[in-house]
């Protein structure tokens, strides 16, 4: 739309008792990242802009680049810092993400929905933490801290969502 490509976050038919239907809309920016609340009219139509997905393996890190691996290829494509979403954190060397690109142009990685990390630093948990829901802060092998239940001690693995950066179970 006006040369932008768009993603729609969030979406609301209104049918208001006396006028027209409309279709109330947060929109994001894939280039920029901005989102938008826009308005439109449910006859409205708009190109489609095709995205390219690619599957590529995570290297290392140099600075302010980041490397990435094309697996049919072998080609390294450096990304910079900005690209990358806070998710990134749970992102270790050798993980596979999608790369998300427009035109040539990447916008955005995409790392697993659920990653296994291993603790590095957390306190211990005493005997009978476990019957409340109380949590302790845990640094994970790739640098990220996350909050994980009392009976975690350092050493193990657990599994993270990476969509929402929580603890889902052990691993």
């Amino acid at each position: 739309m006006d040369g932008a490509v768009l993603q729609i976050v969030e979406f609301q038919h209104v049918k208001p008792g006396k006028g027209a239907a409309f279709v109330r809309t947060k929109v994001k920016n894939v280039i920029t990242g901005a989102v938008v609340e826009k308005t439109f009219n449910p006859n409205d139509k708009f190109p489609t802009a095709f995205v390219e997905r690619k599957e590529m393996e995570y290297s290392y890190s140099d600075g302010d680049l980041y490397y990435f691996m094309d697996q049919e290829n072998y080609d390294m494509i450096p990304l910079n810092k900005d690209v990358l979403d806070d998710n990134f954190r749970f992102v270790k060397e050798n993980m596979v993400c999608r790369i998300c690109s427009y035109k040539g142009n990447v916008f955005a990685v995409e790392p697993p929905n659920f990653v296994e990390l291993q603790v590095t630093k957390t306190d211990p948990g005493f005997k009978g933490d476990t019957a409340t829901n109380a949590t302790k802060p845990a640094t994970l092998e790739t640098g990220a801290e996350v909050r994980v239940p009392l009976f975690i001690d350092e050493g193990e693995m657990i599994r993270i969502d990476t969509r929402t950066g929580e603890y889902m179970e052990r691993a």
